[in-house]
């Protein structure tokens, strides 16, 4: 604020990005900003998807527009000049709405910050986006009604600068965060860019990227990938249950494709990484514990990570609740994906709750952290790499409370941020309280460390657990109707009896890898 008064009033506080659970936070800090007269204007998928989605401006948004913060609906690029004229001359506009109007990508400034703040990340990993726009059609997504469903993407000239200034400040790692990076229309010249950079230039670079469950058939997308650096793969996987996927308009994701695209991913080197979400409504506490030890038993999952279902403004689901009038939850704080924020048919909030929590339980046993290192010895992975990695999933949920995608090495508080209408502390109860959850946490997270640690001895010592290991079994003609993942449900036997009838008709469509 002195900065910006110094310099006579210009300048302009924006808040980019602002998911639904994070619009609450920036509310409270436009107001401190509002109230020492300055300019604030708020941007990111809660404003965009609620403008883009519902009939009405919801109270919140108007809210922030009566007491003066200005809000920007879709994707800066290309209306910055104006939004910046305007902040100067002091005219800013209580909403812009440029939704109709998506920029396109090639050539734009790309997104990049100096190393000191990139390495305050762990693993040093810088990202930015080398497309937008999803072609497909999930109904809890936001993405396609925010950003489209038409491929936009910078060019391979955009991301070899890109690659090439990092690179020059020592950073080597990059997060591409497309939402699905196999979908956009330029991969594959994007990845032949990165390939040269590697192999001609000795550029090389390590990179996560995220794409859908049939990218394996993509022709050279998978060999491409793993020759261009790429060693981590989100995947959305989001249930195994056929009828979920259909219900939520995921008809992309194919349960009998699953082994093939996980062990697709293994063989170029990359570790898996995968989201389950969790209260789709056929779902039970007992379907939800069952899938995952069908997915520990049969597919080479590396990491599993769990969300609640949740109807995100801008998303398919939120329309339809709102329109049809289902109580949702008002606190927007709680749209997380990992808080209940509406009824289901079968559990209650609590039960959810529950389950979820139970889930990570679940998963990261001692038994199945030392089966993932094994298959990672397997298929010649970092396997200390990968007992950090599950520790640290893991650790973020049961020893900080909170998603390991919002999770971090050390949680640093300040006893003067608190939150509007909760009064400040006294300075000994709160750094006394500090302290000890501090030592508590720690203490906790060394004993899970020592937990994982053992596992990760025995695989190195070659200590096997006898059973052969269903999951890093080449792909069967015969396993559907072997494996539980085609045999549990009635849909996922329907989903094989369709196949095989495909299959006996025209045996060029199914393919066994």
């Amino acid at each position: 604020a002195q900065m910006i008064h110094g310099a006579g009033g210009y300048g302009l506080i924006a808040m980019v990005g602002v998911q639904t659970n994070q619009f609450p936070r920036a509310m409270d800090l436009a107001r401190e900003f509002r109230r020492s007269e300055l300019q604030v204007c708020i941007g990111g998928f809660h404003v965009s998807g609620c403008l883009a989605m519902l009939p009405n401006i919801p109270t919140d948004l108007q809210q922030a527009m009566d007491e003066g913060v200005s809000l920007f609906a879709g994707e800066v690029e290309g209306h910055l000049d104006m939004l910046l004229r305007n902040a100067y001359s002091k005219q800013l506009q209580l909403l812009y709405n440029v939704l109709k109007d998506p920029p396109g990508l090639e050539g734009q400034p790309v997104p990049y910050l100096p190393a000191h703040l990139v390495r305050r990340m762990s693993g040093s990993r810088t990202s930015f986006d080398a497309g937008r726009g999803c072609p497909f059609l999930c109904s809890f997504c936001t993405i396609i009604n925010v950003q489209g469903r038409a491929s936009r993407y910078r060019s391979p000239d955009d991301i070899e600068q890109l690659v090439r200034m990092n690179v020059a400040q020592g950073i080597r790692k990059f997060f591409i965060t497309d939402d699905n990076f196999a979908r956009n229309k330029v991969w594959e010249s994007i990845l032949d860019r990165l390939i040269q950079l590697r192999e001609e230039q000795g550029l090389h670079c390590r990179i996560t990227i995220q794409v859908d469950t049939m990218c394996h058939k993509i022709p050279r997308f998978i060999e491409k990938a793993g020759r261009a650096g790429v060693d981590r793969v989100f995947i959305g996987l989001e249930s195994i249950h056929p009828e979920s996927l259909d219900g939520s308009r995921k008809h992309q994701n194919k349960i009998t494709e699953y082994r093939s695209m996980l062990q697709a991913w293994h063989r170029v080197g990359a570790l898996t990484l995968a989201g389950l979400i969790l209260g789709f409504p056929s779902d039970t506490p007992e379907s939800i514990l069952r899938d995952i030890r069908i997915i520990q038993k049969e597919l080479p999952i590396d990491l599993l990570y769990f969300f609640i279902l949740t109807p995100l403004p801008g998303s398919q689901d939120h329309k339809e609740l709102y329109e049809q009038g289902v109580a949702l939850e008002q606190d927007m704080n709680a749209y997380d994906s990992v808080h209940v924020t509406m009824p289901h048919a079968h559990m209650s909030k609590q039960e959810l709750m529950k389950v979820y929590h139970l889930a990570w339980d679940t998963y990261y046993t001692p038994e199945h952290v030392e089966r993932v290192i094994g298959r990672a010895k397997k298929w010649q992975f970092n396997m200390n790499k990968v007992k950090w990695m599950m520790l640290s999933f893991y650790g973020a949920e049961k020893v900080e409370g909170v998603h390991p995608m919002d999770s971090g090495i050390f949680r640093l508080k300040y006893r003067r941020d608190r939150r509007v209408g909760l009064p400040r502390e006294l300075p000994v109860i709160f750094y006394v309280r500090y302290g000890w959850e501090i030592v508590y946490k720690h203490m906790r997270f060394l004993w899970m460390y020592l937990i994982f640690h053992r596992a990760y001895r025995r695989v190195v010592k070659g200590v096997t657990q006898g059973a052969e290991d269903v999951a890093m079994q080449p792909v069967q003609v015969n396993e559907f109707d072997t494996l539980e993942l085609f045999t549990a449900t009635p849909a996922a036997k329907i989903v094989v009896e369709t196949l095989k009838k495909k299959t006996t008709k025209s045996p060029s469509n199914v393919s066994i890898s």
